[in-house]
C-alpha cells in the first residue's frame, strides 16, 4: 500500500504554479510515496515526470492530460490503472450515468478504468446519489472521498466496506464544520487535516474497514485548504497515518 497526496490544496496554496520537482522530493522527505494524478500537456512532459518520479524512488497513479483521450491514453502507456471520469454533463444523473458508461467502455480498450471523485456539489455528493452510481456504473470505479461523503452526512465506513473491490483510490482528510446554515457547501466548512475535524468522522476506521476487505490501493491525504505551508500540513497528516498503522 503507497500513501500519496492529491495535490489540490498545494497548487491552491502557491497560486497554481510551482516546482513539479522540488515538491515532489520534499513529498518523499516527509513520508510520502507519490502523488494521484501527474498532470502534463504535452508527452514529453509526461515521460519527463514519470521518469523522474520512478529515478527518486516516487510514484503516481494516474495521469491528467489536455484531452480526456489522452489522459486515457498516455495513464495506459506509463502503466497506470485507471482516469477520472470526465465527462459533459453537470446536471441530468440519467445522462451523467450514461456518458460515463460509454467513458469507461473506451478506457477498457486501453486497458484502464475510469473511477468517479465523489463530490459536494455535484451530481454524486451524498450516501444515496454514490450506492445509485456504482449500481448504475458497474464498470467505473471510484477515487472515494472520505470527508466529502462524511460533510453530507454518509456512513464512509460503509462504502469502504461494502464496496472496496470499487475502490481505486481513497482521498482522506477531514472537514470543519463552520456555518451550518450556509446555503453552499463550500461555505459551510472547510477542508482540514486529519483528526482536526469537528464532525466526529475517523479516517482510520475507513481505512482499516477498507483494508479489511481486500483494498491495497494508494491512499492519498488531500488538503483542500490551507492556511500556511502546505509541507506542515501535509507532515501532520502523515504522521497521523502512521501512527495509526499506515
Amino acid at each position: 500500500m503507497k500513501i500519496g497526496i492529491a495535490d489540490y490544496g498545494m497548487y491552491a496554496w502557491d497560486g497554481g504554479h510551482f516546482d513539479f520537482e522540488a515538491r515532489a522530493l520534499a513529498l518523499k522527505h516527509i513520508g510520502y510515496d507519490g502523488i494521484e494524478r501527474l498532470t502534463a500537456f504535452h508527452p514529453e512532459e509526461a515521460i519527463r515526470k514519470s521518469a523522474f518520479l520512478r529515478r527518486n524512488g516516487l510514484s503516481f497513479a494516474t495521469v491528467r492530460g489536455p484531452s480526456v483521450e489522452l489522459s486515457v491514453q498516455w495513464a495506459s502507456g506509463l502503466g497506470r490503472d485507471y482516469v477520472w471520469t470526465e465527462v459533459t454533463e453537470k446536471s441530468d444523473f440519467d445522462v451523467f450515468c450514461r456518458q460515463v458508461n460509454i467513458m469507461a467502455e473506451h478506457a477498457e480498450r486501453w486497458g484502464i478504468r475510469v473511477a468517479l471523485h465523489n463530490h459536494m456539489g455535484t451530481l454524486v455528493e451524498t450516501q444515496e446519489q454514490l450506492e445509485s452510481f456504482l449500481e448504475r456504473c458497474p464498470s467505473a470505479g471510484l477515487v472515494f472521498d472520505t470527508a466529502h461523503l462524511a460533510a453530507m452526512g454518509g456512513d464512509a465506513e460503509r462504502i469502504a466496506a461494502l464496496y472496496a473491490d470499487r475502490l481505486l483510490a481513497i482521498h482522506v482528510k477531514d472537514w470543519l464544520l463552520t456555518d451550518p446554515d450556509a446555503g453552499v457547501w463550500h461555505k459551510r466548512g472547510r477542508f482540514c487535516g486529519l483528526g482536526k475535524g469537528n464532525i466526529g468522522m475517523n479516517n482510520l476506521d475507513i481505512l482499516n474497514a477498507a483494508t479489511a476487505a481486500g483494498y491495497e490501493g494508494w491512499i492519498f491525504v488531500e488538503h483542500d485548504t490551507h492556511l500556511r505551508e502546505p509541507l506542515e500540513d501535509l507532515a501532520e497528516s502523515r504522521d497521523y497515518l502512521r501512527k495509526g498503522g499506515y
